[in-house]
């Protein structure tokens, strides 16, 4: 009979730590906009600035994180409402040469982050 490895708590300890930086680092950068590149998609570039400037704010100060969302707990997605429109928003993490996947989410110095604003039919 096979039995499942039990999983160390030291292994359950670094991945909870390496999920808190991320989502620290993540937060960090929504609210900030500082640390990476924000971008626009083309539905909310073309919309009035008011309106993309509340968009940027709306992600600024999102908090409604829920598991359907955010099921790995990093903060990297998020949805709103903006003037009757759904809206997304999305951290990716790319290595520093923007060509693939960052090797560390968690380690900034190996991590370029971009958020994405976005309509919801653009998604």
């Amino acid at each position: 009979m096979n039995r499942p490895t039990p999983i160390s708590v030291e292994a359950d300890h670094a991945s909870t730590t390496r999920t808190d930086q991320v989502r620290a680092l993540n937060d960090a950068f929504r609210r900030s906009f500082a640390g990476g590149h924000v971008m626009l998609s083309r539905g909310v570039a073309t919309l009035p600035e008011e309106r993309w400037r509340e968009a940027e704010a709306a992600v600024q100060s999102f908090a409604a994180f829920n598991v359907a969302d955010d099921p790995y707990n990093e903060h990297d997605f998020g949805a709103f409402d903006l003037a009757g429109q759904r809206c997304f928003w999305k951290i990716d993490t790319y290595d520093r040469a923007m060509v693939g996947h960052s090797p560390d989410p968690a380690d900034p110095a190996v991590t370029v982050r971009i958020l994405t604003i976005m309509l919801a039919q653009e998604y």
